[in-house]
């Protein structure tokens, strides 16, 4: 993962997301879980992690995780490096 990616978080988050993508994401990450969602077609990636308040996006491709993009929802509002964006 290109640490840019995680560079305008806390250190203390940092860990959480890392810890969370390791366990979450090692084994099917194509599956669908309680944490693990299938999106509707947008401009990010098919499929996203809920780790806490942040969310992990990413897709699969010839079964190598690649990571798009790290945010975190405050209410309904999702901001990916403090942007707020529209899925």
């Amino acid at each position: 993962m290109p640490s840019w990616i995680l560079s305008f978080l806390r250190v203390f988050d940092r860990r959480i997301i890392t810890e969370g993508i390791r366990v979450q994401l090692t084994h099917q990450p194509l599956v669908e879980t309680r944490n693990r969602k299938l999106l509707r077609e947008n401009p990010l990636a098919p499929w996203a992690l809920r780790i806490r308040q942040f969310r992990v996006f990413y897709k699969v491709e010839d079964e190598v995780v690649a990571i798009n993009a790290i945010g975190y929802k405050k209410h309904n509002t999702l901001f990916i490096r403090g942007k707020e964006v529209t899925l």
